[in-house]
């Protein structure tokens, strides 16, 4: 078994969003840095999220465009739609971002490692060719992976967000399993790209623990865009049936689809980890596997940090690039930060899309019984001229808008600022 190598400063496990900002800005304040990658940098967000989901997303909406130029004066010929050269074309996007991610940490003078690491204590890794790597700090940014679900008679059949991504071609007719923002955004792109889509919640509506009217908006908006939504129902089984798949639902009907996706959640990585090795030590883990950390990320266990959705504080790539950002200035750059995770905006890229920021309605009389909660329902300019159904609707504490995420959320600071004062 080769010896551990000199001892780093840093070691950061996990080369998505949050890791990769922490061992640049690390290795910025003059650390030497070692960041450990099992698959691709870049992370699900540059790899299997949120980069090539949104890419898809603009190409679903061209699809309403040509429709609602007619409208504006302009005549558009037959349009026809090629999943394979969006694919090609998706993928090479992500694979020039990827290698942008690379060369940032080599230019920062970080040293890259392949493979998957384990901790031998709380100073070393190890990596499966029996490299082991010692460091002063061990950053654990992981990240998180989809929960497809076992409990299920034929699962093996179905795929989840990261299967979506290595789809071939685009299924005529796809099942979708779940509510949340994941299941709700494939949902739509893969109506407007030319897919039937069905949709099986198990409650009686979309997007849980977001604000009420938002849930109700967008799922009507969703509807009038011809998504089926099978409210109340659960998977019971999925058969192979020919050359489709027969899904049968907990109330004895069934579907059948060409793919059918789960999207169920999202768990942290920390398995495969040996953080068993950490728990006498002070390490705690959720009943999620999430490692619990203080407001400077730093674990029960002295030296040992986390950032990220492996933490499951608030799961979104910008908090997870703040945090990295937030850990490398308070532990090398002698500037202590911790991070603020009230008051996040959150996009659900639908179309239309949702916006939220703050309180939701119920959360915000929970907190001020008498406080005033105002609700607009409008149709948008661009809709005045096209046959577009589409409307708006905001309120105090949320708004559901089909334009720039920016623009949402310069609202929601305003909206915020305004809210805090008369309080």
């Amino acid at each position: 078994m080769p010896e551990a190598t000199s001892p780093f400063d840093l070691i950061v496990i996990g080369g998505g969003s949050g890791g990769v900002r922490a061992a640049r800005i690390a290795a910025g304040h003059g650390a030497r840095v070692a960041l450990v990658e099992q698959h691709r940098l870049g992370g699900t967000c540059v790899i299997r999220g949120c980069v090539p989901k949104k890419l898809m997303v603009y190409a679903s909406r061209f699809a309403q465009e040509f429709e609602e130029a007619q409208g504006f004066g302009w005549t558009v010929g037959e349009p026809h739609f090629d999943w394979p050269t969006l694919k090609m074309r998706r993928d090479a996007e992500v694979a020039r971002l990827e290698q942008s991610y690379r060369q940032g940490l080599v230019s920062a003078g970080v040293a890259i490692h392949q493979g998957r690491a384990s901790f031998v204590d709380h100073r070393t890794v190890a990596l499966p060719d029996g490299r082991k790597f010692q460091g002063d700090h061990i950053l654990i940014a992981t990240g998180a992976h989809p929960v497809s679900g076992s409990d299920l008679t034929g699962h093996e059949l179905a795929i989840d967000s990261d299967g979506f991504f290595e789809l071939e071609t685009l299924p005529r007719r796809v099942v979708v399993h779940g509510a949340g923002y994941i299941a709700v955004e494939l949902a739509c792109l893969l109506k407007l790209l030319g897919a039937q889509v069905d949709v099986v919640v198990r409650g009686e509506s979309i997007l849980r623990g977001f604000d009420a009217d938002v849930r109700q908006h967008l799922g009507n908006a969703l509807a009038d865009l011809g998504l089926k939504f099978h409210y109340g129902r659960n998977l019971a089984a999925l058969y192979q049936s020919s050359a489709a798949l027969r899904v049968e639902l907990d109330d004895g009907n069934s579907l059948h689809a060409d793919c059918v996706l789960r999207a169920l959640g999202r768990q942290p990585n920390t398995r495969g980890l040996a953080l068993e090795r950490l728990l006498p030590l002070g390490l705690q883990l959720d009943a999620k596997g999430a490692i619990a950390v203080d407001a400077y990320s730093q674990t029960g266990v002295s030296g040992i940090y986390a950032v990220g959705d492996v933490t499951n504080r608030v799961n979104l790539t910008p908090m997870a690039i703040r945090e990295g950002h937030a850990f490398a200035d308070s532990v090398f750059g002698g500037t202590p930060r911790s991070v603020d995770h009230g008051l996040v905006p959150t996009a659900v890229f639908t179309t239309p899309e949702a916006g939220v920021v703050g309180l939701t309605e119920a959360q915000a009389l929970e907190q001020y019984p008498h406080l005033d909660v105002y609700r607009s329902v409008f149709r948008p300019m661009k809709s005045s001229l096209s046959a577009s159904r589409e409307k708006c609707c905001s309120s105090c504490s949320l708004i559901v808008i089909p334009t720039a995420y920016w623009a949402f959320m310069a609202w929601g600071r305003t909206r915020v600022n305004w809210r805090s004062s008369w309080e």
